[in-house]
C-alpha cells in the first residue's frame, strides 16, 4: 500500500510530482534568468520578460476572440463547443504563464497560445479525458432522493387514462 503522499489525486498526478514541479520550475527560471542576464545583461533580460508579457497579452486577446467566435458559431449550430472550451482553458493557462516572470514559463505559455500546439494539447487532453470518463449518472446503489444507501421503492410501469366525465368532480 502506498503512503498517502504518493496516492493519485483526481487529476491523475501524484502529490510528489506536483511538489517537484513547484520546486524545479522556479529553480529553472532562476537559473535561466541568471544565465541570460550574464549573457545579454540585466536590463535587456528584464526588457525581454516585459516584451514577452506584452506579446503574450496581445496574442491572448487575438486568439481568445477567435476562440470565442468559434464557440458561438458551434452554439448557434446547436453543437457543444467542447474543443473551444478546452482551447479557452489553454489560452487562460498560457496567458497566466506569460504574465509570470521567467523564460521557461514564457515558452510554455507561448506553446499554449500558438494555434497548432494549442490544438495538439487539446487533443491530448481530450484523449486523456475519454479514457478517464465513465458512464454518466449516480453511482449504483446511491438511490435517487435519499441521503445514501439503496432505494427500496419499487417502480411499477403502466398506463392510465384520464376521464373527465367522472361524477365525483
Amino acid at each position: 500500500m502506498l503512503p498517502s503522499a504518493f496516492k493519485e489525486s483526481q487529476s491523475g498526478a501524484t502529490v510528489p510530482t506536483v511538489l517537484v514541479l513547484f520546486v524545479t520550475i522556479p529553480l529553472a527560471e532562476l537559473f535561466l534568468l541568471i544565465e541570460v542576464g550574464s549573457w545579454i545583461g540585466a536590463l535587456p533580460t528584464i526588457g525581454l520578460c516585459l516584451l514577452t508579457a506584452m506579446m503574450g497579452a496581445a496574442l491572448l486577446r487575438q486568439q481568445g476572440l477567435q476562440t470565442l467566435a468559434r464557440a458561438r458559431n458551434n452554439l448557434d449550430r446547436g453543437s457543444l463547443p467542447a474543443v473551444e472550451l478546452l482551447e479557452g482553458a489553454a489560452l487562460i493557462i498560457g496567458g497566466a504563464l506569460l504574465l509570470t516572470p521567467g523564460l521557461v514559463t514564457d515558452v510554455i505559455g507561448f506553446l499554449c497560445l500558438i494555434p497548432p500546439t494549442r490544438r495538439w494539447l487539446v487533443r491530448l487532453a481530450l484523449a486523456r479525458m475519454a479514457v478517464r470518463v465513465g458512464p454518466a449518472g449516480p453511482p449504483p446503489g446511491s438511490g435517487s432522493g435519499s441521503a445514501g444507501g439503496s432505494d427500496d421503492r419499487h417502480i411499477i410501469e403502466g398506463e392510465y387514462e384520464r376521464r373527465d366525465d367522472d361524477p365525483r368532480r
